[in-house]
């Protein structure tokens, strides 16, 4: 799973309590602390859940970045994508 700019979605205080396993599935969750339209709290808490999940989970949080996607995020993600 690739989430550039992203994060689960619903609205503040949303339950997260979800059943399931991901089996170690790979996840990239990349995104900016001042991502105007994703709040840096929503990627943390996304990243908790997906690994409460079992998920891989490579959390990334980019300074002043904005909403935008780096050379970064894109090499993280050619290298999960070529395992």
């Amino acid at each position: 799973m690739i989430a550039f700019s992203g994060g689960l979605i619903g609205p503040p205080g949303a339950p997260r309590e979800y059943t399931g396993s991901m089996d170690g599935t790979p996840l990239f969750i990349g995104c900016s602390d001042i991502d105007p339209h994703i709040p840096v709290e929503r990627v943390r808490e996304s990243a908790v859940v997906f690994r409460g999940l079992s998920a891989q989970v490579d959390e990334r949080i980019y300074p002043r970045m904005g909403h935008t996607i780096n050379g970064d995020e894109i090499s993280r993600v050619r290298k999960m994508l070529a395992r």
